[in-house]
C-alpha cells in the first residue's frame, strides 16, 4: 500500500502537473518498497520473489492497474488530492526462511525502512537544491504554470519541478511508512508484531488477518482518535524530514 497528500487546482493543466509531479515519487516509493521485501526475503533463504520476477525495478511487474494507476488519478481529479493506493504485493514464502519467525520481522521491516530511506534521501536532495537557489522552495509552494515559471530564469524552470517532486516524495514515503507500520496483518506492522510475539500469542494474533483490511479502514477512516494518531505520525515524520531539508 501507499498513501500521500497533496493539493492541486481542478483545472486540466493543474491536474496534469499534479499527476506529473506525483507519478515518479509514487512509482519509486511502491516499487522499491516491494522490491525490498523480496530482496531481504532472498537474503534470508526465500527465493520466491526472485523466481516470480519481482525483484526488479521494472514497474510493469509491480503495477496494479486499479490501485497504482486508476485510483490515484481518480482521487486527484475528483478531490484534488492523492490519498492512497496499492501495488501488487511481492510473494514471500515465510516457511522457506531459515528462521521464519525471526526473519519475518526483517522481511516486513524492509518495506517501511526503504520508505524512510527514500524520504531521507529526498530531504537531502531538497536541501542541496535550496542551497543552490534559496528561492526555489518559495516558488515550489505555488502551482505555477511552466510558461510563467520560465520568467524566474532557466535554473528555476528546472529546479522548481524537481523540488516539487522531492517534496511529494517526502509526503508519500512518510505516509506509506506510517500506514504499513500499523500493527495489523496483513500490513508490515502486523507481520512484525507476529514475529515479535511469543508463539502462542503470535498464532492467535495472526488469525485476525482475514479481517485486517476492515480493521485498518476503521482505524484510519472512521475512529477519530486513531485517525488523528495516523495523520499525526505522518505530519511528525514529514516535519522531521523538513528539518533535514530546510534547517
Amino acid at each position: 500500500m501507499y498513501a500521500g497528500f497533496g493539493e492541486f487546482g481542478m483545472d486540466v493543466g493543474a491536474i496534469a502537473r499534479g499527476v506529473a509531479i506525483y507519478a515518479l515519487p509514487v512509482g519509486m516509493a511502491i516499487i522499491l518498497h516491494e522490491v525490498a521485501h523480496g530482496w531481504v526475503a532472498e537474503k534470508f533463504g526465500d527465493s520466491t520473489a526472485r523466481r516470480a520476477g519481482r525483484i526488479t525495478l521494472n514497474p510493469i511487474s509491480h503495477i496494479d492497474p486499479i490501485g497504482t494507476i486508476l485510483l490515484p488519478i481518480i482521487q486527484i481529479i475528483a478531490f484534488g488530492r492523492f490519498f492512497f493506493g496499492w501495488a501488487k504485493p511481492v510473494p514471500v514464502n515465510f516457511a522457506a526462511l531459515r528462521n521464519p519467525k525471526r526473519d519475518m520481522v526483517w522481511v516486513a521491516f524492509a518495506g517501511p525502512g526503504t520508505n524512510f530511506s527514500l524520504a531521507l534521501l529526498s530531504a537531502l536532495l531538497l536541501r542541496l537544491i535550496v542551497f543552490i537557489d534559496p528561492n526555489v522552495w518559495a516558488l515550489a509552494q505555488d502551482d505555477i504554470a511552466p510558461q510563467v515559471l520560465r520568467n524566474f530564469g532557466a535554473g528555476a524552470s528546472v529546479l522548481v519541478p524537481i523540488a516539487k517532486m522531492l517534496n511529494a516524495s517526502i509526503f508519500i514515503n512518510c505516509a506509506l511508512m506510517v500506514l504499513n507500520l500499523i500493527p495489523v496483518p496483513p500490513l508490515d506492522g502486523g507481520r512484525i508484531m507476529v514475529g515479535l510475539l511469543p508463539h502462542e500469542a503470535a498464532y492467535k494474533y495472526s488469525k485476525i488477518e482475514p479481517f485486517g483490511i476492515f480493521i485498518i479502514m476503521l482505524l484510519i477512516f472512521v475512529l477519530p482518535f486513531t485517525q488523528a494518531m495516523f495523520y499525526g505520525f505522518i505530519r511528525a515524520f514529514v516535519m522531521l524530514f523538513y528539518m533535514v531539508a530546510l534547517s
